[in-house]
């Protein structure tokens, strides 16, 4: 078993962290909220540390769930991040949906030090994280992915290198993407029914064993029938994720025109309050436009 490093505790971190302990690797975590961390070790019966640099002091792997570029950099940066107590040799995972080009950043300033950085955002929301069956994506280099893949595995049902660092932030913009427009076919679908008085959920029953079934079908049509938008990934993080979608789409010429549409959509849910409402949220945006 092996000594490791988790950084940031949030609902995907939290589990994570927890399966590596129950694994029954040697993890010490650390939270920007330092109650958080002690909590987490009094549940699983890990170590916390005051620092990022301390929870990754000794550790082979370090691994990283934080919000955004600048919780990244902070946590692996400057005298109390990571990356100063590191040793030559271990390897950086980092599973925050960031930029590719904070990605790519850090990519180089751990190479500086002899340490190996791995980009490897997720996806499978917070039951997949509970769960351990995230699928995640990775880019970096092939040995150090070689390295943490048996780490990553225990809480993950596929996991990938798609390519240099960066391909797996790339490849999470694709995950979002889709997403995006998936939610709002199915919210349309769904508001279209309950205007025409039908019955949503034997509608659903038929239509998702056909062409049209999907995960968020499966898995969000009851909640979203039910006005229930406490069960996943918040609006507010995915306005973030398409908003680093559509910056990179300019910089590719890549065209995304449905994604900024639903980017806007999500705007308005935003406004009605529900920043921290699921993604299935979009579908009261509708409602709210017809009364």
């Amino acid at each position: 078993m092996a000594k490791l490093a988790f950084l940031g505790l949030g609902v995907m971190g939290a589990p994570m962290a927890g399966h590596l302990q129950k694994a029954g690797h040697d993890v010490t975590v650390y939270n920007r909220t330092s109650s958080k961390a002690s909590d987490w070790a009094g549940t699983y019966g890990g170590a916390h540390a005051a620092t990022p640099r301390a929870a990754a002091e000794g550790a082979e792997f370090v691994m990283s769930c934080v919000g955004n570029d600048d919780d990244l950099r902070s946590v692996c940066l400057g005298d109390d991040g990571a990356f100063a107590g590191m040793a030559a040799g271990s390897v950086f995972v980092d599973h925050t949906t960031v930029s590719a080009a904070v990605t790519r950043e850090l990519y180089a300033a751990a190479a500086a030090l002899g340490i190996s950085f791995i980009d490897g955002p997720i996806s499978g929301g917070q039951a997949g994280a509970e769960n351990a069956q995230l699928s995640i994506m990775c880019g970096g280099d092939a040995g150090a992915f070689e390295r943490a893949l048996p780490v990553m595995e225990i809480y993950s049902k596929i996991c990938r290198l798609i390519g240099e660092s960066g391909a797996g932030q790339m490849t999470k913009m694709c995950n979002q993407i889709a997403i995006a427009g998936v939610v709002q076919g199915l919210s349309e679908a769904l508001h279209f029914a309950e205007k025409a008085g039908l019955d949503g959920r034997a509608v659903v029953e038929v239509i998702s064993q056909g062409a049209a079934g999907s995960w968020q079908m499966a898995n969000r049509y009851e909640t979203m029938l039910d006005n229930e938008f406490e069960h996943g990934f918040a609006v507010d993080w995915m306005r973030k994720d398409l908003g680093i979608c559509l910056d990179t789409a300019d910089e590719t010429g890549a065209s995304l025109p449905i994604t900024a549409l639903v980017d806007q959509f999500y705007k308005d849910v935003q406004k009605l309050g529900g920043g921290r409402w699921d993604t299935s949220s979009l579908i009261q945006r509708l409602r709210k436009m017809d009364k």
